[in-house]
């Protein structure tokens, strides 16, 4: 590895070093019912996002509010200390498409039909309120 690249992946590493997040793959859910839920917790505090999806009746509201708890915990792991009500908010929320089941389903006439299962990847950045304040200005 050349001298350029090196100092860029370094650079690359610290940076991740002071974010907290964490990563939920294969989840047996569509991308496009886990976007709905990511959709309503995106960009805001932590312990709001967390109400809004233990009250939320989609199935997929339970496993992303895992995954927040998670994250939260990464981050206060990472800083040593409790993480307070109004601190931490949800900097970045994503939901990628993950491999595809296809499977074959009888139709009539001797045909098959093809399903497809889809899956997901999910992955939740949490950050400091101070640190936003900070980047907007």
């Amino acid at each position: 590895m050349g001298v350029r690249k090196r100092l860029a992946a370094d650079k690359r590493k610290e940076e991740q070093k002071s974010i907290a997040f964490a990563k939920l793959t294969n989840v047996p859910t569509s991308p496009r019912k886990m976007r709905l839920v990511a959709d309503m917790v995106r960009g805001k505090e932590v312990f709001r996002a967390l109400g809004i999806l233990k009250f939320s009746n989609k199935e997929a509201a339970a496993r992303l509010e895992k995954l927040l708890r998670s994250a939260v915990a990464n981050w206060e792991e990472k800083n040593e200390r409790k993480a307070e009500s109004g601190e931490l908010y949800i900097s970045t929320i994503f939901v990628n498409c993950a491999p595809m089941l296809k499977r074959l389903r009888p139709a009539p006439q001797g045909r098959g039909y093809r399903i497809r299962k889809r899956s997901n990847h999910v992955t939740i950045i949490v950050d400091t309120i101070d640190n936003r304040k900070t980047q907007e200005a």
